[in-house]
């Protein structure tokens, strides 16, 4: 851990400087507010894990992962980051690799199916007006 932080952020930054080549693939097709002008981040860490991608504006972690991984493995870290206040989506190394358009698309539909982050604004596009 670096020193002062009560995160893993030095294991953070060296996962960053060697990102598989699909996590790096979906990065480069997300990262800049390139989806619904969100900000991503890569490996963030929430407690004790690290996230691949997460939009922290709307509590929205993006896993990949490779054939050798156990998702069974992943459902206590899930459930913990769930708690935090996330919502973690999956995908496989190989849907990244092989359909990226397809899996930017689903981020976009949970990303527009995603209950406002301030429910004191109105949506846009909504029709509630305010009656006296």
């Amino acid at each position: 851990m670096d020193q002062g932080y009560a995160r893993p952020t030095a294991n953070a930054r060296a996962l960053r400087s060697n990102a598989a080549g699909a996590e790096h693939s979906l990065w480069r097709a997300i990262g800049a507010r390139k989806i619904s002008g969100r900000r991503f981040n890569r490996q963030l860490p929430i407690d004790p894990f690290i996230c691949d991608l997460a939009a922290r504006s709307i509590g929205s972690v993006i896993e990949v992962h490779g054939l050798q991984h156990d998702m069974g493995v992943d459902a206590d870290p899930t459930r913990y980051i769930e708690t935090q206040g996330f919502r973690v989506i999956r995908f496989w190394n190989n849907d990244v690799l092989n359909n990226i358009d397809g899996v930017v698309g689903e981020i976009e539909r949970v990303i527009a199916d995603m209950p406002s982050t301030n429910p004191s604004r109105m949506r846009e596009g909504s029709h509630w007006r305010e009656t006296s």
